[in-house]
């Protein structure tokens, strides 16, 4: 919406879909369902049903939204906040209604959520999807039994059965993450790499994203029940406390892989520092074995005159002089390894672990 536009302005947003209108009326003994092209067509439905669930899927016609708004006595405030995608989770109490914001995850290949709205009256549920959600598929097959529970309860049961359908869709998608994170540990303890790295980022950008949609989600819950509205049943309030344990799961869910990711992370800076101290500790060990063998070749290497002094290198003028040497450069590298490994430096030796007794004789 522009700067300044006046309160209850209804403008979709840029690209929005032409809606999708689906009107499902329903009592204990019937079930009308039908796609409406035309908003009168909805009257009709609700003079013969108990219950009418109308679901709008796009956001992209503005006088049909107006005309929705009109039959229903929707406020234009709460309409505007249907086409301005992107509100936080809540609830408000307008005098004839109950208008509720939920955001669903979407199941596409890039991340992201969808925003949902939600009118509830005494006897009818109107619902806005930015496109078609697969979540309350399974609400209108469960209308379409003649024995479920849904078709024989109000309105209030069947706002209560789309948000928790909403609100069960977020654990599919954690459990993807979870189990992602589980093939990232596998991988940085094999093999860690830089690339593990960029995709620990986006596993805790994206669980941050999931926070912040389901911190709201709670405390709309909350209201739900603790406020003593007219439009939700006692009966109703029982199941709606469900769905804030759903709610209290999701989040600790999402607090447990955000620490967990965390933790890959140092895994990860402490496996890579782990192999670059074994690196550095093997160039170590062969630069130390060489340092003695550098000096007694470089001692080997002077340039003194045999035949102005006796004491001038003899040994160059002896005929094992240059197998002396090398035997004496062999003696002390294999000298310095067995020395190395002695002290677990290198191998697979374990060192000896000594217990030491105190004055009763026990083992510490």
């Amino acid at each position: 919406m522009p700067p300044g536009a006046p309160p209850g302005t209804v403008i979709p947003a840029p690209g929005a879909a032409r809606p999708v209108v689906t009107a499902t009326g329903y009592g204990p003994e019937e079930l009308l369902e039908h796609s409406i092209s035309d908003i009168s067509e909805i009257e009709a439905i609700i003079a013969r049903a108990p219950v009418t669930w109308v679901d709008v899927a796009g956001l992209g016609d503005v006088d049909m939204l107006k005309q929705l708004g009109k039959l229903f006595g929707l406020h234009d405030l709460a309409l505007e906040d249907v086409v301005n995608l992107h509100q936080r989770s809540k609830v408000e109490d307008y005098d004839d209604h109950l208008f509720i914001v939920l955001r669903t995850p979407t199941s596409d290949a890039e991340f992201d959520f969808d925003q949902i709205t939600l009118f509830l009256g005494t006897n009818y549920v109107v619902t806005f999807q930015e496109r078609m959600s697969d979540c309350l598929g399974p609400i209108r097959e469960r209308l379409r039994r003649s024995r479920s529970r849904l078709r024989g309860l109000g309105a209030d049961y069947l706002a209560y059965s789309i948000l928790d359908a909403i609100t069960d869709a977020y654990f599919p998608i954690l459990e993807h993450f979870g189990e992602a994170l589980e093939d990232l540990e596998q991988a940085v303890l094999n093999r860690p790499d830089a690339t593990q790295v960029r995709r620990l980022h986006v596993v805790k950008r994206d669980l941050l994203a999931f926070k912040r949609a389901i911190w709201p989600q709670r405390e709309m819950f909350n209201t739900l029940i603790r406020d003593d509205s007219s439009f939700i049943s006692d009966r109703t309030r029982i199941f709606l406390r469900d769905c804030y344990d759903h709610t209290i799961q999701l989040l600790e869910i999402v607090e447990t892989y955000r620490e967990f990711a965390s933790g890959l992370l140092d895994l990860y800076l402490s496996s890579v520092s782990t192999r670059m101290n074994e690196v550095m500790k093997v160039l170590t060990i062969i630069a130390t074995i060489f340092i003695p063998l550098g000096f007694i070749a470089g001692l080997y290497g002077m340039n003194f005159d045999r035949e102005a002094s006796a004491w001038n290198m003899p040994e160059l003028g002896w005929s094992w002089g240059y197998p002396f040497a090398l035997g004496v450069m062999g003696a002390v590298a294999a000298g310095l390894v067995v020395y190395f490994r002695r002290k677990g430096w290198i191998g697979n030796r374990r060192q000896a672990i000594h217990f030491r007794s105190d004055s009763s004789g026990d083992r510490r």
